[in-house]
């Protein structure tokens, strides 16, 4: 069924595809339907799968794994989304909004009627923290290393400092030597083995404070 659906999207003459695993929380309609036998979960052999099976399908049509979980034709990139890839600044308008100025990151309060109050007071509601820079380094590990842009280690001393640079050398050793990474040109990028679990390489990168 996932064969057949890939093929139906593909002989669409889309541009781009985008293809996350599901997290079913609780107290929503799907986690009720779960709960009643109305279908079941992918376990992880299944997800890993389907997954691979996508790789091989998009390659085949001429699409980029650009990040992740986003395919695309060449010149067919998400704009919104790398812009968050690639650290970008960007402005949050409406309720929960985020938005990101480089040192702080606030979101905007998520009750439309507070939101609305604080248009006619011209007086926004929201919250906002202060990056510290291993938090700025943390967000760059994990949103870079998923991207084809990779992690620049010339830009993580630059930014950051030698010692984050000392701390990420270190850390990624056993990933090399693993080979779910690799470095070319001084930029560390994901193997393909190693895009079955980017999350625990990301995490094992991250700095705590």
């Amino acid at each position: 069924k996932w064969k057949k659906n890939l093929d139906i999207a593909f002989s669409l003459e889309i541009q781009h595809i985008s293809a996350y695993s599901l997290t079913i929380e609780e107290k929503t309609k799907l986690k009720y339907l779960l709960k009643k036998g109305e279908f079941s979960e992918l376990d992880d052999i299944d997800s890993s799968e389907h997954f691979n099976l996508l790789m091989m399908e998009a390659e085949k049509n001429k699409f980029i794994q650009y990040e992740i979980s986003n395919f695309g034709l060449n010149g067919f990139f998400s704009k919104h989304n790398s812009k968050y890839w690639q650290s970008g600044h960007y402005l949050g308008i409406g309720p929960s909004a985020h938005s990101y100025n480089g040192e702080t990151r606030s979101w905007n309060v998520n009750s439309n009627t507070k939101y609305i109050e604080g248009i006619s007071e011209n007086k926004i509601k929201y919250d906002e923290e202060i990056l510290s820079n291993f938090q700025k380094y943390n967000d760059y590990i994990m949103t870079s290393l998923r991207t084809i842009l990779g992690v620049d280690l010339d830009y993580i001393k630059q930014e950051y400092g030698e010692n984050y640079l000392i701390y990420f050398n270190n850390e990624l050793q056993k990933w090399i030597k693993s080979e779910y990474v690799f470095i070319e040109n001084e930029i560390v990028y994901l193997s393909k083995k190693g895009k079955y679990i980017s999350d625990n390489i990301c995490s094992d990168l991250f700095k705590v404070d």
